[in-house]
């Protein structure tokens, strides 16, 4: 029984690393100084908690899950503090999003 808990918290593992490299992807791509916190802030913030967890459920009930929740909880407060601090800044700074053009409403 314990192989399968090991195996599904290394799979909860990979899918949070996967949706973390969306993340730094999402940063590189994407077009303006928001959407790119946003990838960093949200994305990021869901895949490091998927591998902490992940990495949490395979080490078992021990002192290493305790202490990788323990950074679970510091990225949790950390992360959002952190993104609206640059979109503050990116705001006084000037840098908004460009102006999309208004869309006709659909019947």
């Amino acid at each position: 029984m314990s192989e399968w808990i090991e195996v599904l918290g290394l799979g909860i593992a990979m899918v949070g690393a996967i949706a973390t490299l969306i993340a730094s992807v999402g940063v590189l791509r994407l077009p303006d100084v928001l959407t790119r916190i946003h990838a960093a802030g949200v994305v990021d913030s869901l895949g490091a908690a998927l591998v902490l967890v992940g990495l949490a459920i395979a080490f078992g009930p021990s002192t290493a899950a305790a202490r990788l929740l323990m950074i679970l909880a510091f990225l949790w407060i950390t992360t959002p503090t952190a993104c609206h601090a640059l979109a503050k800044i990116a705001r006084a700074k000037g840098l908004l999003p460009p102006a999309r053009e208004p869309q006709e409403p659909t019947p």
